[in-house]
């Protein structure tokens, strides 16, 4: 055997390699839940080449039906709607007025589809790819299942299409089984049976023969939300029960598509201070790891997005991490707080949902959502370039008020920061910074008797400040503890002022709150007025 000779210099380098400390692997990167503390409520995600793509209910804002998408499953942006406007009915223009009031009052039963469609709109959405083309199927409650395709994610996407025009429906959920054959199953509005009908193999119409594959109100009770999967030869159904805020997450499966289904509970709040951690879709990357993204209930907040780990025994799902003191029989895990991050075959710098917007583009940025459809004649992003332009038109109170421009608050503790130039307002004209939702309050400026006034309102309830000393003034909203404290600033936001005492926040007609620019004016005034917002600036405060 020949050995190669080393030089003094080849020498001192393995001496120094030898003598080198072995060094520990990095540790592994992981991730916290909820993965968004954003309400994108009853998610569902899908997988496409090394993609992720995730859909949420928007109910009556408008765009509907936000599309994100990310490369690792926690972090996410948002590529677009699928929905430009709601057409499914007049009510959705928001012509009003609506009849409650700032505070909240609950509508008559018979009367809370009067001049409005709060709470209607896109309900649990579900998306998939199939022959090259991405499907949205979701239920409007009062009109029916509707569906939309797209060759791009990010759309254009198609005019929606009635699947069902039925009343009533709810939760649907499209499948294409191995032999090409088209399923739709759907639940009914207050969380009834499980309904499952053949489609057409464009998936755009059901055919007859639809009948209810699973109805338990004892062993399943409120069953909703059903995803419909197939794995070794099993059908499943990803179904939550028990309830939006406190209900865990079942499993059902049978080897017959039209069942019948065995079933088992699989995610629970166990020991943790989750509540009902719940209702979303599964999903598995490249390397075979399953996962499951689903939504918790969080107060004002919304129903925020979290991240599980799912792995399979028997043909069961095992989701989460083991309860702790749970027997050998348990079946249900328990959500993580912290787990290594997904194995997607690579690392990718991390990404947010935008949020903050100069109004420097010519279009509005995909976080913008309006309260209803807005009156287009009253907005615009080019009448002063770099300027969101409001409107005002007559309305009785904000819920009420048309072109309220929203967008989904992205964090538990947040300030949001808007400038006004105010200029522009006329007798009985106010416009501002508002948390939206029931009982909502806001920061902003009157014009009354040709004098603006700096101006706090909660739960309908106006109190007047100081005198506006110029046109411009800055606005601010800081969100912490489901709590909204307001401030203005006059020196271009050097100091804030406070106004105005802490407002509690609620979760209404199905949404989180929701920070919202907005401008209205008392019903007596036929005069317009402009209310022209240069900038919102969102910051995320880590505790």
């Amino acid at each position: 055997m020949r050995v190669k000779q080393l030089g003094l210099a080849g020498l001192s380098a393995l001496a120094l390699a030898m003598a080198a400390p072995v060094q520990a692997a990095p540790p592994a990167a992981t991730y916290r839940n909820p993965i968004l503390h954003a309400d994108y409520s009853d998610p569902d995600v899908i997988r496409v080449g090394d993609s992720y793509y995730m859909v949420a209910s928007t109910f009556h804002f408008s765009p509907g039906l936000p599309v994100l998408t990310s490369k690792d499953l926690v972090h996410w942006t948002i590529l677009g709607h699928v929905l430009p406007k709601l057409t499914f009915a007049p009510e959705y223009d928001l012509p009003g007025p609506v009849p409650t009031d700032d505070t909240g009052a609950r509508m008559p039963r018979d009367q809370r589809t009067t001049g409005q469609r709060y709470a209607g709109g896109v309900w649990a959405p579900s998306i998939r790819h199939h022959d090259g083309k991405f499907y949205v199927y979701f239920a409007t409650p009062y009109e029916g299942v509707f569906m939309s395709t797209a060759v791009r994610p990010e759309g254009p996407w198609s005019a929606p299409v009635a699947v069902i025009a039925e009343a009533g429906l709810e939760d649907p959920c499209p499948f294409w089984d191995d032999d090409g054959q088209a399923y739709l199953i759907h639940g009914k509005v207050g969380a009834g049976p499980l309904m499952l009908h053949r489609m057409t193999s464009d998936g755009k119409s059901v055919l007859p023969g639809g009948k209810v594959i699973v109805e338990d109100a004892k062993a399943l009770p409120v069953l909703e939300g059903p995803k419909l999967y197939k794995r070794n030869g099993w059908y499943y159904i990803f179904a939550p029960i028990g309830g939006v805020e406190t209900g865990p997450q079942a499993v059902l499966r049978s080897r017959n598509i039209w069942g019948p289904y065995e079933h088992r509970v699989v995610l629970a709040p166990g020991k943790t201070a989750w509540k009902g951690p719940h209702q979303g879709g599964w999903i598995e990357t490249p390397s075979g790891q399953g996962w499951f993204v689903h939504f918790n209930s969080a107060g004002a907040y919304g129903r925020i997005v979290h991240l599980q780990p799912v792995s399979w025994k028997d043909d069961w799902p095992v989701m989460g991490e083991p309860i702790p003191g749970a027997g050998p029989d348990e079946t249900a895990g328990q959500p993580v707080a912290e787990h290594a991050m997904p194995d997607v075959g690579g690392s990718f710098p991390p990404v947010q949902p935008q949020t903050s917007d100069t109004f420097a583009a010519p279009m509005l940025g995909p976080q913008w959502e309006w309260n209803h459809n807005p009156d287009d004649r009253r907005w615009s992003l080019t009448e002063r370039p770099g300027f969101l332009r409001l409107t005002s038109a007559p309305a009785p109170n904000l819920v009420s008020a048309r072109n309220t421009l929203t967008q989904v608050l992205q964090s538990e503790h947040s300030v949001v920061t808007a400038r006004l130039d105010a200029g522009g307002l006329v007798d009985g004209q106010r416009a501002g910074l508002a948390m939206f939702g029931q009982g909502i309050s806001w920061i902003g400026v009157t014009r009354r008797d040709g004098v603006s006034r700096v101006t706090f309102s909660s739960a309908g309830v106006e109190t007047p400040g100081q005198t506006l000393p110029a046109k411009a003034l800055d606005l601010r909203v800081e969100v912490a503890d489901q709590t909204a404290r307001y401030s203005y600033s006059l020196d271009g936001g050097k100091t804030f002022l406070a106004l105005g005492a802490p407002a509690p926040l609620r979760f209404s007609w199905w949404k989180g709150a929701r920070p919202a620019l907005f401008t209205y004016s008392d019903p007596s005034q036929a005069k317009q007025g402009v209310a022209d917002f240069d900038g919102v600036a969102v910051k995320a405060v880590t505790p």
